[in-house]
């Protein structure tokens, strides 16, 4: 039986709202009407398509696109949001996330992402705090992406299932 997509009526509803408000000039918040809200509205429409159809394929798209737009909302707007990379990355993680609590497969590269993520939000404080350490630890903080580099190569040349 073929699924049936909501995605193109979704898509449909939400853009035609967006430009109805914007010809009746009604503005939800400051900032609606620019490019973020329409990254938004293809985002949830994919989330829509993935969860009320069963289309788990969908899920990861529709969280980035509408985690990247709800990102660059508030980035002019507030002050105390996180104008840094790792956000970006700990949105893809939660992609990641959600799909594989829907497909019960792939956890781990969503939690490596959400981790690597992590580490990005609070850099100066991780590094500073394994500077404290010690000497010892002197050569980790210097060379990490290098020994990230290596894992890397393992994982993808060495290490066989």
């Amino acid at each position: 039986m073929k699924k049936h997509s909501i995605f193109p009526g979704i898509i449909l509803i939400g853009i035609g709202t967006y430009f109805l408000l914007q010809q009746l000039s009604i503005t939800l918040f400051t900032g609606f009407f620019s490019w973020s809200t329409l990254v938004m509205i293809i985002g949830i429409a994919l989330l829509v398509q993935a969860y009320s159809a069963n289309d788990h394929s969908q899920i990861l798209p529709g969280v980035i696109l509408t985690g990247f737009g709800f990102h660059f909302h508030p980035m002019n707007t507030l002050s105390i949001w996180p104008d840094h990379f790792g956000m970006l990355v700990f949105i893809v993680a939660l992609g990641f996330i959600l799909r594989s609590l829907k497909t019960k497969v792939e956890y781990s590269q969503g939690f490596i992402l959400m981790a690597f993520a992590l580490l990005l939000l609070n850099y100066d404080a991780f590094i500073n705090q394994l500077g404290a350490l010690g000497s010892g630890l002197s050569l980790i903080t210097r060379f990490w992406p290098v020994i990230l580099i290596g894992i890397g190569f393992y994982l993808l040349f060495i290490k066989k299932k």
